[in-house]
C-alpha cells in the first residue's frame, strides 16, 4: 500500500517536469536550436539597451610608510 502512496507524487512530479518542459521549449525553442547550431538569436533582446563603458580605474600609486613606523620596522 505504501508503494501505491508512494508513486503518485512521483508521477505526479514527472508529470509537472514534462508540462513545464514543454512550455519552456515551446517559448524558447528557436533560440534554443539557434544556440545548439552556433548561430545568433534572430531577435536579441539585449540589443535595446544601452550599453555604459567604463574606463579603467586609475591605479593607486603606491604610498611610503610615515617615517615613525618605517623606524619601527
Amino acid at each position: 500500500m505504501t508503494a501505491i502512496l508512494g508513486t503518485l507524487p512521483f508521477l505526479a512530479t514527472l508529470w509537472l517536469l514534462v508540462v513545464l518542459g514543454a512550455a519552456i521549449l515551446e517559448e524558447n525553442g528557436g533560440k534554443i536550436g539557434a544556440a545548439l547550431k552556433g548561430q545568433p538569436a534572430q531577435n536579441p533582446v539585449w540589443s535595446d539597451c544601452p550599453v555604459r563603458h567604463r574606463s579603467r580605474a586609475a591605479t593607486l600609486q603606491p604610498k611610503s610608510a610615515p617615517e615613525r613606523l618605517r623606524a619601527a620596522a
